[in-house]
């Protein structure tokens, strides 16, 4: 039994672009075959799995084959709209970019221009069936997720980012239509999205570090690494070749493969050591990339900041000692065992961390990930959550029902702060299991967010939810 054309289009999935390409120049004109292959680059048998699947509507002559006049209409469907010449669609990707939250160096944000996150849309659009594709978007202060949107309104879409502020407003100007969850790629991947996606995108760090891996975990998202794609933006300066080549080989040390390479695809307002533009890498996971998608990645992965990958690194062991006498004050015992907020650790009696080198959010993720009777974490004197007491009393608002905390400002020296938490007495269940799913804590959660963690919530849902 012959299969019919919507059998033969959905064995393709989210890939199936080609084939519709091939639809649309029959429903034109008059083709052969070695023109249906070459306009369409779809390969020559899935062209004639098509032609076979259309049956009595193909009018074919010796060598030339077309749609029967009175069959085309039942086609039309796979027509793609031309939206390259609708202005408005620009204007409207213009003012989110003009009002997204000011980039943040030390997580190497450099901002697209409007007409780079619309091309990046439109050709996605165009590459791939985006009705069918689950697309995630690991880290997106470019805002791509909502041009995406914009086109695309039956697209399913995820952002997961480092950056409270961009999640938020994502949140609010796709109207939660795009699904956001918070989480930092050197730690790993929120849980619901792991395995989950058909397609990735990204524009990481461009240290071989940073590509390296949020390329791992962009495989790691995908639900069938080589069925799926990680399309990557990435540039570096003619004038230092071996950086690129160091960063194919980490590209390709994790089993992928480059489809394609377009070059200055992405344009941006700085990066002008690169001369304001990257290539888009489209790559195909082969089997070896099952094999390289798990575990942590290095803390620097950056080119500015606490972070970068040449930053001092921990802080130096007389700040580290004074920590652990905070955290063992009344004779508490200090947890031995490594800690990390990642994962439901040690319920130990007083656990010292430092954070250092946070971008701002750990401290927050620390407090709801780790359960002890005592936190005592070095932080940076100028951190977010300690610079006014606005940020002090929100803080307090979301952690005030798991800790009560002291804030040791300029601790153990005039760079640092110790930040104090003490177990209250009777703590809310739902911000002590901060890793279990929050349809297993709670009954009273929305529905976009019951495969989520309170871990990965972004801050403005975490308050929203505690609150």
């Amino acid at each position: 039994m012959s299969l019919s054309v919507d059998d033969v289009l959905a064995a393709h999935g989210v890939h199936v672009r080609p084939l519709h390409r091939v639809i649309s120049l029959l429903r034109a004109d008059w083709r052969d075959l070695g023109e249906l292959v070459r306009v369409s680059t779809a390969p020559r048998r899935s062209v004639e799995d098509v032609l076979n699947a259309l049956g009595d509507d193909l009018e074919r002559t010796e060598s030339r084959m077309r749609l029967a006049p009175a069959a085309r209409e039942k086609y039309a469907r796979f027509e793609t709209p031309d939206r390259k010449t609708d202005p408005d669609l620009l204007k409207t990707i213009t003012s989110y970019v003009e009002n997204v939250p000011a980039p943040l160096a030390a997580l190497d944000h450099v901002q697209a221009t409007p007409e780079t996150v619309l091309d990046r849309a439109l050709w996605l659009d165009e590459r791939y069936d985006l009705g069918k594709a689950k697309l995630l978007f690991l880290g997106d202060h470019d805002l791509t997720s909502l041009a995406v949107r914009a086109l695309r309104p039956d697209a399913d879409l995820t952002v997961v980012d480092l950056d409270d502020r961009v999640l938020a407003y994502i949140d609010e100007l796709s109207e939660r239509s795009v699904r956001t969850l918070h989480t930092d790629l050197r730690v790993g991947l929120p849980p619901s999205v792991t395995g989950r996606m058909d397609l990735v995108f990204s524009d990481p760090p461009y240290t071989p570090e940073g590509m390296g891996l949020f390329a791992a975990r962009g495989v790691q998202a995908l639900t069938e690494p080589s069925d799926g794609r990680l399309l990557l933006a990435y540039g570096y300066s003619p004038r230092h070749p071996a950086l690129g080549a160091q960063v194919q080989r980490a590209l390709a040390t994790l089993g992928l493969t480059f489809e394609a390479i377009l070059p200055d695809f992405n344009r941006y307002f700085g990066a002008q050591a690169i001369g304001s533009a990257a290539d888009l890498y489209v790559c195909q996971p082969t089997a070896k990339s099952k094999k390289n998608r798990g575990g942590k990645g290095k803390a620097a992965i950056y080119t500015h900041g606490p972070q970068s990958v040449e930053s001092a690194g921990a802080a130096k062991p007389s700040l580290l000692d004074k920590l652990h006498e905070i955290a063992t004050e009344g004779g508490l015992a200090l947890e031995s065992r490594p800690v990390d907020w990642s994962v439901s650790g040690p319920e130990g009696d007083a656990v010292a961390m430092d954070l250092s080198a946070d971008p701002g959010p750990w401290l927050l993720r620390t407090l709801l990930g780790t359960n002890a009777r005592r936190l005592a974490l070095l932080v940076p004197n100028s951190h977010p959550d300690l610079t006014n007491a606005e940020a002090q009393g929100a803080l307090n608002g979301l952690i005030g029902r798991k800790y009560k905390l002291r804030l040791l400002r300029s601790t153990p020296d005039n760079r640092h702060a110790v930040v104090v938490a003490d177990a209250v007495e009777h703590q809310e269940e739902l911000l002590t299991r901060a890793h279990a799913r929050l349809a297993n804590v709670s009954l009273d959660v929305p529905s976009d967010l019951t495969d989520a963690r309170l871990i990965d919530l972004p801050r403005h849902r975490l308050a929203e939810l505690i609150g």
